[in-house]
């Protein structure tokens, strides 16, 4: 299996991802949608894999290549559909095939911050590091998802107004529901593989969060003890398979966290920091905006 021979190149916005495609910038900074057949640069965009900081959702036709992501390969021989979540590489396992048609939609986590879909979301396993197979679909049901699609980008390259991020954001709420009925069928006689090394880090850090207080933060010593591997090794699986080291995956999960928290709850910055396991706020306060270049009181005043 290919490894990736450089450093990952590290995508955290919608406009960075169009500059790499060679396309022109995106009608909106948090989401986009775009047709491959307009990518100028195929090849060399995963040639030493991309660490991807937004969701994508793909619809590939045409393709016989294999695209490795987590630590499972997509297998496109016949699967059409792909989803990316964000914080993991991708890469292509053997260079020489571009999808001739087809589109894939982008979109930051900050695009459904703050709405039901942002906790939502967490729920749809084919986005999870466990999923390791593309999504076939039927001719039927390929026509409806390309329906949703279509629908998404009229919206998207309509003149924005105060209703189009709620529209955008209903659509997406319906290709994902679609999409987790054909997995389930798909996946009727077989369970996807829930006992890799990543799947159960995340479930970790996500039951830490959930009942953090008075915890402390978590410590890459306890992630490791947890997963009965060394601090070393989990950071080197973790490097091999993000970009990131464990102490850099650790505070990435506390800054998205804190995102949700800030945007569904009236709690103040205080308190979140206590909740999230900081000893003192003003700890908090420095990490969130050294991650984001903004404080936690400018964030949350972006969604009021």
């Amino acid at each position: 299996m290919k490894k990736a021979t450089r450093a990952p190149l590290i995508l955290n916005t919608i406009s960075q991802m169009h500059r790499v495609m060679e396309i022109p910038e995106p009608e909106h900074p948090l989401v986009s949608i775009v047709d491959f057949k307009d990518i100028r640069a195929h090849n060399e965009i995963l040639a030493d894999g991309l660490l991807l900081n937004v969701y994508m959702i793909a619809i590939k036709k045409d393709y016989k290549g294999k695209i490795i992501y987590g630590q499972s390969q997509y297998d496109f021989d016949e699967g059409m559909m792909s989803f990316i979540a964000p914080g993991q590489i991708c890469y292509q396992s053997e260079p020489g095939y571009e999808p001739l048609a087809g589109s894939m939609l982008i979109f930051h986590p900050d695009f459904i911050r703050g709405y039901a879909l942002d906790k939502n979301i967490k729920g749809f396993e084919f986005f999870s590091y466990s999923a390791n197979e593309a999504l076939y679909l039927s001719k039927k049901e390929e026509t409806m998802i390309e329906g949703i699609f279509e629908s998404i980008a009229q919206e998207y390259h309509n003149n924005m107004d105060r209703f189009s991020h709620d529209v955008i954001i209903s659509h997406i709420e319906l290709l994902l529901t679609y999409c987790n009925r054909f997995y389930n069928r798909q996946f009727i006689t077989r369970k996807i593989n829930n006992n890799n090394l990543l799947t159960k880090l995340e479930e970790l850090l996500e039951n830490h969060f959930k009942n953090s207080e008075n915890k402390g933060l978590p410590t890459v010593k306890h992630l490791a003890d947890s997963l009965n591997v060394s601090s070393s090794y989990l950071s080197d699986m973790l490097r091999a398979h993000t970009g990131q080291n464990a102490q850099q995956h650790i505070h990435n999960k506390l800054i998205e966290k804190a995102k949700e928290v800030l945007t569904t709850t009236q709690l103040s910055v205080s308190e979140i920091a206590y909740q999230l396991g900081f000893e003192y706020p003003q700890g908090f306060s420095k990490l969130f905006k050294t991650k984001t270049n903004i404080s936690p009181l400018e964030f949350r005043k972006m969604f009021n």
